[in-house]
């Protein structure tokens, strides 16, 4: 018999594009999609998709900025 909180979870794919930067201990829940280059800053949770070229931070993660293009 599993506890009922694990009973409850319902697992789902995180896709993370390509080119995204990740900081130590960086938490991204069931079902986000990271887009292509992103920057998630240290610590940061992830609840929400993330867009393309998009630095975001913070629990929950939260966009603060974009990358620059080179």
């Amino acid at each position: 018999m599993l506890p009922s909180r694990r009973a409850e979870m319902h697992p789902a794919r995180v896709v993370i594009g390509r080119g995204v930067w990740f900081g130590a201990n960086v938490t991204v829940l069931p079902g986000v999609t990271i887009g292509d280059g992103a920057v998630v800053g240290a610590g940061s949770v992830l609840t929400k998709d993330v867009p393309a070229d998009a630095v975001v931070l913070g629990v929950p993660a939260k966009q603060v900025g974009t990358v620059p293009e080179v």
